[in-house]
């Protein structure tokens, strides 16, 4: 997995071609209505029209490092990394683009596509989704339009659009490929893949529909080794993006919303573990005592097939949708229970101000999931962007040591960690020691 956004990715033109005569010979009206859009007066196949009124508020996004000591000659910040963006609110100067652009920097530049650069503000920043959110004054800015991707199709055209490889603004065509893609971890996945074009340099930069409408924002790609596009590109959609950016203008952070179910992502050993044969699911670990999925009637061991009617890969993917639900919201599931499948209602909570979770016989601290197993305390799940991932605790790391202290048993790890202040955790990763600062 490799993060990044757009090359250009020939689409065949063999297609349009067939389809001239056809659209060439229909009325003027159904040459607007045909598959591809029509220019009439240039004689050409084309989606300008639609798209050009997105492009100027496409921009370029440059992070900044600052060096130590004072900020005068050699010191002054320096480009560390460059991505893309796109401006949802013109009003406001507000772009969206993704985290691992902006990671790590000082200071923040924005160029438009007339020449303009202005210096940018962060307003904040979500590592579970890679989104952030800059800010910026300027006169004379558009916005690109936004609409819901739960109405997009597998087959519908996509457009992405940004700043590859060190190239001035570009554009490249594809289709949609498939929604809701997950799998590449147990962060908050709901991920439209598309096999337009992306390369370095598009990160953040908007996926649009065929009428120039954002539907996503370009993240990552998945590439074969070489570093370079393989056609397969995934973008956060717009369900998503637009609740983390309403969260992070209001208040600066993502809180999210949770049911007490404590998850795990099925895979081929936990399948053959529960006799299934599935190999995609949310296995519920745990549940939390009062919670709303205990009070559904939820188990420890029921492995989640949907929700909302929607396929569950991972618990990436439950978590992006009880994520972005306001409290109160009702949730329905489909799981499997000793082969038989059932359905419940869960009631989204608030986001709770304990530090610390007691399941049954698990303990959710900071962002990790540790159980009591034949080795010791393991740690068998790690939420997405939280202080544990940002870390670099890992799903399978056995816990010995807090503070140089041992730990004793589930009661022992819940009461250290939730103390406040810093952490250290000496753990066991394949073997070989491994120490975790946990802020």
């Amino acid at each position: 997995m490799r993060r990044s956004t757009n090359r250009a990715h020939g689409l065949s033109i063999l297609a349009l071609v067939a389809a001239a005569p056809l659209l060439a010979a229909a009325p003027a009206a159904a040459q607007s209505r045909g598959p591809v859009p029509y220019d009439a007066e240039r004689g050409v196949f084309s989606f300008a029209s639609g798209l050009e009124q997105a492009l100027p508020a496409v921009v370029q996004v440059t992070t900044l490092g600052q060096s130590e000591g004072p900020s005068s000659g050699e010191n002054e910040p320096k480009p560390v990394s460059s991505g893309s963006g796109a401006i949802i609110d013109a009003a406001e100067g507000i772009v969206v683009t993704n985290n691992h652009v902006v990671e790590g920097g000082r200071k923040f530049t924005v160029d438009l596509t007339d020449g303009r650069i202005f210096d940018a503000v962060l307003i904040g920043t979500d590592k579970a989704t890679d989104l952030a959110v800059l800010k910026f004054d300027a006169a004379g800015l558009s916005a690109i339009e936004v609409v819901d991707s739960d109405q997009l199709r597998t087959g519908d055209l996509a457009f992405a659009v940004g700043y590859p490889l060190g190239l001035d603004q570009t554009l490249t065509m594809g289709v949609i490929s498939g929604l809701g893609r997950s799998g590449m971890g147990d962060r908050i996945e709901d991920y439209i893949q598309t096999d337009a074009a992306v390369n370095s340099g598009n990160s953040g930069g908007p996926l649009l529909d065929s009428r120039g409408r954002l539907i996503g924002i370009n993240t990552s790609i998945l590439s074969g080794g070489g570093g370079g596009n393989d056609g397969i590109a995934f973008a956060v959609p717009s369900r998503i993006l637009m609740y983390v950016v309403d969260q992070l203008r209001t208040t600066g952070e993502v809180r999210r919303g949770s049911t007490g179910a404590i998850l795990g992502s099925l895979n081929a050993a936990r399948s053959r573990e529960f006799g299934l044969g599935i190999v995609r699911g949310a296995v519920i670990e745990s549940v939390a005592p009062g919670s709303s999925a205990e009070a559904a009637g939820l188990r420890r061991g029921d492995v989640v097939t949907r929700i909302q009617n929607r396929p569950v890969s991972n618990a990436g993917t439950v978590a992006a949708t009880i994520g972005i639900a306001e409290p109160g919201t009702r949730v329905e599931v489909v799981y499997l229970r000793e082969g038989r499948e059932g359905r419940a209602t869960l009631s989204v909570e608030s986001p709770g101000d304990r530090s610390v979770v007691t399941g049954s016989d698990i303990v959710m601290a900071r962002g990790l999931s540790a159980r009591s197993g034949p080795d010791g305390l393991q740690v068998f799940a790690v939420e997405g962007g939280s202080v544990a991932a940002g870390a670099g605790l890992q799903a399978g790391d056995l816990i010995r040591l807090v503070d140089d202290s041992a730990v004793m048993g589930l009661d022992g790890l819940a009461a250290a960690l939730g103390e406040d202040g810093q952490r250290i955790l000496s753990v066991m990763r394949d073997g070989e020691p491994v120490e975790i600062t946990l802020p």
